[in-house]
This record gives structure tokens, sequence and C-alpha cells, in this order.
């Protein structure tokens, strides 16, 4: 008899600790995903070219004031402070009347690099062009300044390409301050 007790105490420990460590276990992997999701970065404007590189294809919150809405799109703003400037892109459209209010915006880093390989499609592309007829002179040329100024930065630098970054809109929250 007593060995049927001890058994049954130590079946229902074993089944309850492993039911505790399941519960613990579902409960950290919550607190996981909701630690990750509100936790998002703040940078800043000025030193957006800086730090950038550290967060591509990732999320990132940002606050500025809204210099320029794209007049033909709509899909693109500049956001500014004394500092510094960011381009933003949005599949959708923004509202004009976003101009010259301060906002924090959650965006995605994008990073675009141009190389030497990027420079020779480019050079292409615009001896094309101005082949076809859609480009002029002027804009011929400053293409071809355009391109070897890229080249001259690479050279400087000692790298061999130079990162662009942007933010893909996320979402907006205008500031109440």
């Amino acid at each position: 008899m007593k060995r049927l007790v001890l058994f049954g105490l130590v079946l229902g420990l074993i089944t309850s600790c492993g039911q505790v460590k399941k519960d613990l276990v579902e409960e950290y992997d919550e607190a996981v995903v909701e630690t990750t999701e509100a936790v998002i970065p703040v940078l800043t404007v000025d030193g957006f070219d800086v730090d950038a590189g550290n967060y591509v294809d990732k999320k990132v919150a940002v606050a500025g004031i809204v210099d320029h809405v794209c007049k033909h799109s709509g899909k693109k703003l500049k956001l500014v402070t004394d500092g510094g400037s960011i381009h933003v892109v949005s599949e959708t459209r923004f509202e004009d009347a976003l101009v010259g209010n301060e906002i924090q915006l959650v965006g995605i880093v994008r990073e675009e690099r141009i190389d030497e390989s990027t420079c020779l499609q480019m050079e292409e592309d615009n001896i094309k062009k101005h082949r076809e007829g859609t480009t002029n002179e002027e804009q011929f040329e400053h293409k071809v300044t355009q391109i070897q100024n890229y080249r001259d930065s690479m050279a400087v630098a000692g790298v061999d390409h130079l990162s662009f970054y942007s933010l893909e809109f996320v979402s907006l929250e205008e500031d109440t301050e």
C-alpha cells in the first residue's frame, strides 16, 4: 500500500512539474514576443547616416519635421532637423498636411549600395538614354559627374562601395508635445 501511495505521489509530481514547466515556457515565449515587438530603437535624424548601417532591414523610430512631401506620387517625404535629413518612402500616400509638422515615425532601414558595378551600369544606362534622346546634354553631363563623384568618394574613403540609407514607412505618430 505504501508503495502504491508513493508511486502515485511520484507520478503526480512528475506530471505536475511537466505542466508547470510547460506553462513557464509558454509564458516566457509570450514575454519574448511582447518584448521583441515593443522595443524599437530610436535613432536621431542627425546621426541616422552613421547609425543606420547597424539597423539595415530592421524597424527603427525617428522624430523630425516634415520638410517635404513628394508632389508627384505623395509616397515620399523628407524628415529634417537642424543637423540632417532622412528620405522616407511608402506604399501609400502621405498627407500634404504633414508638411511643417513634427512627427515620429517607425520605418524599416533600407540600404542602397553604390559600387563599381553599379557605376558601370549607370554609365551604360546614361549613354543609352542619351543616344535614344530621352536626356539632353546637360542631363547627360550631370549624370557623368555624379558617377565620377561616386568613384572619387569611394577612392578617398578607401572603400569598395558607398551606402545610402532611407526608411521604408511602417507607421506614423504625430508628435503631441
